[in-house]
């Protein structure tokens, strides 16, 4: 019996002390922190990386996208009629002193032979040409006589009428730039280095598209690549497409597409402008006439036209001479008119080509290409 005793004592004792020991707190080793992987992309102000850091993932930014260039603004050009007498002041500037010299003598109290003789000197100075000039003052002499008065009214009408006759007030001078059914007009421009001739072609499709017609232009000037840049330049200015191809590329090859692309997009007009050339290289002459033949294989060329700089007097006579024979230029654009004060080259190249003069160029404004008014024409000349 007491023995059980002692074995129950030294049980609940047992019990006592492992519940105390249960409670008692132990002397845990606190772990060391754990350093972070280094990353020298995720840093804090401060410089240190931390954990949260350290799990945020890295977010690149897509590189802003670039703003695309504004397009040019289309603009409307003013319509061609009546641009001529808009710009008479400009050839008033140029040919004043010609006007006023001719009104001059004529309005002389004594019309004496040397007095004659002045009148046709200075339509003469005015590159009229010799013949011209002699026939203008022969009608002018008899007319004078036969009337027997010169008063200043009566003298400039009969000058005026005399110089449009020679001029040629009846001359067909329209632009032929009308579609032909599901083809377009097909106008070529030529001529030789430094008239002016992919400025024409860009003054030309602001007039037609003034009046009213869609236009492709064709730069064919493959050995200056900065002619077809022009020529870009002044078809975005006005919604007009151009066709171009690589620095020496084939002009025929070019205005075929061109021509081609004027078919598709149903446009009115193609003007194809062509490389300067100097007369006298026969080469590059018979090449103008291939790029008119390709040409014609899809379409008609109703217009080539001749841009002259007014300024050059016999030299571009010589010029005019040698396009005419190659590719049968139907018109002349003459360049820098109100330049010179020889307003009389309008008369002795059209006698010389039997072809009329159909644009003007009177500045360097983008509006300032204008068919050619003999009526307005001779009114500059001559002053009010």
């Amino acid at each position: 019996m007491d023995y059980l005793i002692l074995i129950a004592g030294l049980a609940v004792l047992a019990l006592i002390v492992g519940g105390v020991m249960f409670l008692r707190p132990g002397r845990r080793k606190t772990p060391p922190p754990v350093e972070p992987a280094e990353r020298p992309d995720i840093v804090r102000p401060g410089g240190t990386t931390t954990v949260e850091d350290e799990a945020a993932p890295t977010i690149e930014k897509a590189p802003p996208t670039p703003a695309a260039p504004p397009k040019p603004e289309i603009e409307k050009p003013p319509p061609s009629a009546g641009r001529l007498v808009r710009l008479r002041a400009r050839l008033a500037r140029s040919q004043n002193t010609f006007g006023k010299t001719l009104l001059g003598l004529l309005a002389r109290e004594t019309l004496d032979d040397e007095a004659w003789e002045e009148i046709e000197d200075t339509l003469i100075g005015a590159d009229i040409g010799v013949t011209v000039a002699r026939q203008i003052t022969e009608d002018l002499r008899t007319r004078v006589q036969v009337l027997g008065t010169r008063e200043p009214g009566e003298v400039r009408a009969m000058l005026k009428e005399e110089l449009v006759k020679q001029i040629g007030a009846d001359t067909d001078r329209s632009l032929h730039t009308q579609p032909h059914g599901t083809r377009p007009a097909v106008v070529m421009v030529v001529g030789v280095n430094g008239t002016g001739k992919t400025t024409t072609c860009g003054k030309l499709a602001r007039v037609l598209v003034g009046d009213g017609r869609t236009v492709v232009m064709g730069a064919a000037d493959t050995f200056r690549a900065a002619a077809a840049d022009q020529l870009e330049t002044w078809g975005s200015r006005v919604g007009a497409e151009v066709v171009r191809s690589g620095e020496g590329a084939d002009p025929a090859s070019v205005a075929f597409d061109a021509v081609k692309r004027g078919i598709d997009s149903k446009v009115d007009t193609v003007i194809v402008d062509t490389a300067g050339r100097l007369h006298t290289k026969t080469g590059l002459m018979d090449e103008l006439g291939k790029v008119k033949r390709v040409v014609e294989k899809q379409a008609t060329v109703d217009e080539v036209l001749l841009v002259l700089d007014a300024t050059t007097g016999q030299n571009g006579m010589q010029q005019a001479r040698v396009f005419a024979e190659v590719v049968n230029v139907t018109g002349i654009v003459l360049t820098k008119l109100d330049g010179t004060a020889k307003g009389g080259i309008v008369v002795q190249v059209q006698r010389e080509l039997g072809v009329p003069v159909k644009l003007v160029g009177l500045g360097e404004g983008p509006d300032d290409l204008a068919p050619f008014e003999p009526g307005a024409f001779v009114d500059a000349i001559l002053g009010d």
